[in-house]
């Protein structure tokens, strides 16, 4: 039987609740195609830092390093000052484990409402490809005069051939198994001389991929056309601050934030990936059961699809878009179950294999991607 060891980290707000459906759907997805995982569950969080201090130590970097893959719930709580747990955990966790890009995918499935008005499934099936190492988020910045009126505070961002290249290349490989369209997203009028260390890597990188078209968007711009005309776009490559920005539109665009997905991808084999809902912790509805699982359920698929469980990821992917399709709300107690509950309704429809196959899954080109051509699904 094929064995995959899994760290689950949890975290905050809803976040264990969240995962806990997702580990329901995981279970219902083991026991119909014959692969099993060993889970760790790891106590990083507000909780853990409130009682120990602790963010991100050697000894949990050590054990985390062992996983074939990472699952994450969400992390922030009102009750830690902002930016020390993101900064801490996350970003660290992002750059420890050599996560060089955050992958999200915007696809609005048959049946999800969306509040943008006349979209179709059919127009709205992209891919963000975001550096996850570099520009504003390396954490480097400094205050003077602190505490008058002179203060006067820097914040750097750093664009590197070699962080940047990687992102590129990834991005030109998933479109050349897509639709074999690539965008570059930047602000290359105003951020002269990062947004020319971008073209000159698009273009080098560009000369080994011949297929594939591209073109380029500046950053607002892109904040037009992704709502209007989405069906523009095949993948979209960006920096790290920009693609935070506009991924959240692009969760808009497919339903909300609860049912977005995302994977911080090791590219080399070297250490675990790491696989997340975008929605946060969202302490405000935090035990109420109205949290949306479908983010996180979509994002073990992507998980399941990076560990080459290809069936398993499109039937999870399959599973929750039905059960989506279904339900009278996207958030909150109007969608008429429970979080824990909608994971078991996932469950239960991926068990029964009922839900309409999802075409052109990311999960197969992701698979495709990561461990060649001659990978079998």
């Amino acid at each position: 039987m094929r064995r995959h060891t899994l760290a689950v980290l949890p975290g905050d707000g809803v976040g264990p609740e969240v995962t806990r459906a997702a580990l329901t759907v995981l279970d219902a997805a083991q026991e119909r195609f014959g692969f099993s995982t060993a889970r760790t569950e790891v106590p990083l969080g507000a909780d853990h830092y409130l009682q120990t201090g602790e963010l991100l130590t050697d000894e949990v970097t050590a054990s985390l390093g062992t996983a074939d893959a990472i699952l994450f719930g969400a992390i922030g709580s009102p009750r830690v000052t902002p930016g020390i747990l993101e900064r801490g955990i996350i970003l660290e966790l992002r750059r420890r484990m050599q996560q060089a890009i955050n992958l999200r995918p915007v696809r609005l499935y048959e049946g999800v409402p969306t509040p943008i008005a006349g979209l179709t499934p059919a127009r709205c099936d992209l891919v963000i490809v975001r550096e996850n190492t570099e520009g504003a988020y390396v954490a480097q910045g400094s205050t003077v005069h602190r505490g008058t009126t002179a203060r006067v505070a820097v914040q750097e961002s750093v664009n590197t051939w070699y962080a940047v290249e990687r992102a590129v290349d990834f991005a030109y490989r998933l479109a050349s198994v897509r639709r074999k369209r690539l965008t570059l997203c930047h602000k290359t009028n105003v951020l002269v001389e990062a947004g020319a260390l971008w073209t000159d890597v698009m273009s080098a990188v560009g000369e080994r991929y011949p297929d594939v078209e591209t073109d380029y968007v500046h950053v607002d711009a892109m904040c037009m056309h992704l709502p209007v005309s989405p069906e523009r776009f095949d993948v979209v490559v960006t920096d790290n601050l920009f693609g935070d920005i506009v991924t959240d539109l692009g969760a808009v665009l497919q339903g909300g934030l609860g049912v977005a997905a995302s994977g911080n991808l090791n590219l080399d084999g070297s250490h675990p990936s790491m696989f997340e809902p975008i929605h946060g912790s969202a302490p405000d509805i935090a035990g109420r059961g109205w949290a949306n699982p479908a983010g996180a359920c979509l994002s073990l698929g992507m998980m399941l699809g990076h560990l080459g469980e290809g069936e398993a990821a499109a039937a999870v992917e399959s599973a929750t878009a039905a059960v989506l399709a279904d339900l009278p709300a996207l958030a909150g107690e109007g969608m008429g179950a429970s979080t824990q509950e909608l994971g078991e309704r996932i469950a239960a429809t991926l068990t029964e294999g009922s839900a309409p196959t999802i075409t052109g899954s990311l999960m197969s080109q992701l698979a495709r991607v990561m461990g060649g051509d001659d990978v079998a699904w």
